[in-house]
């Protein structure tokens, strides 16, 4: 039987090597395909943050191919977390009278969220009798990825379960965060990226975006100052609550 994008089929010839560089290959070509396809219907079950990892996963099941050979030549894009992060920054910086006229107000609403974040989440582990290290790894999945694997670390939550956390809280509260700001009769712009980028980080200011500079600017701001926060308290977190 063929397998997935015939790495199977190739054989016990094919070495570890040209099996990740195939992979990466692979993600890549899936990923602007996807995006493409998406520019065109623009549905939500087709973002390529929601349908390019089905069909990754997809591919590494069927293709048995192990999570080592896929990362394998394909680490570094999980490096450009990093300075795609800070490049959020840039229109932060070309809109700062926004900041500056709502500082207050957003500086209390990331250490609220921050905090609330991190206590709901462990604590409904707890009522759920979750493993140690699951609920260790939960208490970071409000900010993105980079921060998180920060945050984790004093925490000692495994950074494997923190990216999958962090990615699957991005992507729900991303694709259901249009829904509660209808039930919720949220119509301010600078509330709906705040919030987006509290919840859902990445993803969350990449829909902002989607739905305005004055959103995604507070997006991505929100998103910053989480992660810093979240950083700056972890030590603390993992004194009280562990």
């Amino acid at each position: 039987m063929i397998k997935c994008i015939g790495l199977k089929s190739a054989g016990k010839s094919m070495t570890n090597f040209q099996i990740s560089v195939l992979c990466l290959i692979a993600t890549l070509a899936i990923y602007f395909a996807n995006k493409r396809l998406y520019r065109r219907f623009h549905a939500l079950p087709l973002m390529p943050l929601v349908f390019t990892p089905i069909l990754l996963v997809l591919m590494l099941v069927f293709g048995h191919i192990s999570w080592q050979n896929y990362i394998g030549e394909s680490h570094w894009l999980l490096w450009l977390l990093g300075p795609a992060t800070i490049a959020f920054a840039v229109p932060v910086y070309d809109n700062l009278a926004i900041i500056k006229r709502h500082w207050m107000s957003l500086s209390a609403g990331v250490i609220t969220a921050t905090v609330v974040a991190v206590c709901s989440s462990v604590w409904l582990a707890r009522l759920f009798t979750l493993p140690d290290e699951i609920q260790r790894s939960l208490a970071v999945r409000s900010v993105t990825t980079p921060f998180a694997l920060a945050a984790a670390k004093p925490l000692g939550g495994q950074p494997d379960l923190v990216a999958l956390f962090v990615v699957v809280t991005g992507v729900f509260g991303m694709a259901v965060g249009d829904m509660l700001f209808l039930r919720l009769s949220i119509r301010e712009g600078m509330a709906k990226g705040a919030g987006f980028g509290a919840a859902s980080h990445g993803a969350g200011t990449a829909r902002s975006y989607e739905l305005g500079q004055q959103e995604g600017v507070v997006a991505s701001l929100v998103m910053m100052l989480s992660g810093v926060v979240m950083v700056l308290i972890a030590p603390l977190v993992a004194w009280v609550m562990f």
